[in-house]
């Protein structure tokens, strides 16, 4: 994955060598929100409201991240209100590409070849990381955000007088709890898979695996105890962890050396993560074929050969007993 440096693409890897082998994620930098009447959200700048057809949605199948956009779409009925342009699961020298032919919709908005060219339009001297998801508005001819975390609040309250969708899965009453779960599970779990297939010595491997697997552990328990992370609802916190546990015995386990344990030797978590799948249009949000490919396809300095694995046999249709919870 490459990066552009005043607005010039340079297709390096990440660098961890000042850090001790250690992978550590670059911040986004697009942080404006969409709100109801277009007043500044938690950051950024005002000027975006809740308009239908005004805002794009550039994701990426394979990655976690983005899914987790697409899972908000979903549930938040935004699919008639913000439009959708898949990139192709393949990343090589020009990062993030419109490549039909491997399986991306194409730009459906400026037909261009790759996300990098949308950065751009945003801002030509942009400097970082290409990334998705990315939020764009069609009325500024801008990006609004390529945070998920911040994309996802925004769907879940932003457009509620136009879909009159009044679900909330960030409550007020469970907001301290939500936010110290997604804190453990994002660092540890969500970014901590990364942290194992990116870290280029052994002890910043073992560190990492240690704590993916401490919080599965942790994970594994308070589901023992109660249906959800944060009780008997389901909240932001579930749908955040959700696409890493989709992925995980496809991918992480073993592409980025995650392999203690399979998501399916968790009877709590692998319950739980057929349940999150068996929601109601959820499925529809998942595909396994593009994360294999992404990842095992990609990935070169894991992965030289490209050659993509063709198992696991993985059935998230069977039934799961979360229900016992009621």
């Amino acid at each position: 994955m490459g990066f552009f440096l005043d607005g010039v693409w340079h297709d390096k890897w990440y660098d961890t060598s000042k850090n001790e082998g250690r992978f550590q994620r670059e911040a986004s930098r697009f942080h404006n929100w969409i709100t109801p009447d277009g007043a500044p959200g938690p950051t950024g700048d005002g000027g975006f409201p809740a308009e239908a057809g005004r805002y794009h949605l550039y994701v990426s199948l394979a990655c976690p991240w983005a899914h987790r956009t697409l899972i908000f779409r979903k549930l938040k009925k935004l699919e008639n209100l913000i439009s959708v342009s898949v990139v192709s699961p393949m990343m090589f020298e020009r990062g993030w590409t419109f490549n039909r032919a491997e399986g991306s919709t194409g730009d459906h908005l400026h037909d261009v070849s790759t996300l990098g060219e949308i950065y751009l339009k945003a801002n030509p001297k942009y400097s970082g990381r290409v990334t998705v998801p990315v939020l764009w508005d069609k009325k500024r001819g801008t990006i609004v955000n390529n945070e998920s975390s911040e994309i996802i609040r925004m769907f879940n309250a932003a457009f509620n007088g136009l879909t009159r969708d009044e679900t909330d899965f960030y409550p007020h009453s469970l907001r301290p709890e939500i936010d110290a779960i997604n804190t453990r599970i994002y660092e540890t779990v969500n970014n901590g898979v990364y942290r194992c297939g990116f870290a280029t010595t052994q002890a910043a491997y073992e560190e990492a695996f240690t704590q993916l697997f401490e919080t599965l552990d942790f994970l594994e328990h308070r589901l023992a105890k109660q249906r959800y992370l944060c009780g008997r609802t389901v909240t932001e916190a579930d749908w955040r962890l959700f696409p890493t546990l989709i992925r995980f015995d496809a991918v992480y386990a073993g592409h980025f050396k995650c392999n203690l344990r399979r998501i399916d030797d968790y009877p709590n978590l692998s319950n739980y993560t057929r349940e999150l799948y068996q929601w109601p249009g959820i499925a529809e949000t998942v595909d396994i074929d593009q994360f294999k490919r992404h990842y095992y396809g990609s990935h070169k300095t894991i992965n030289p050969t490209g050659i993509v694995p063709m198992g696991p046999a993985l059935d998230f249709m069977r039934p799961h007993d979360r229900g016992r919870f009621g």
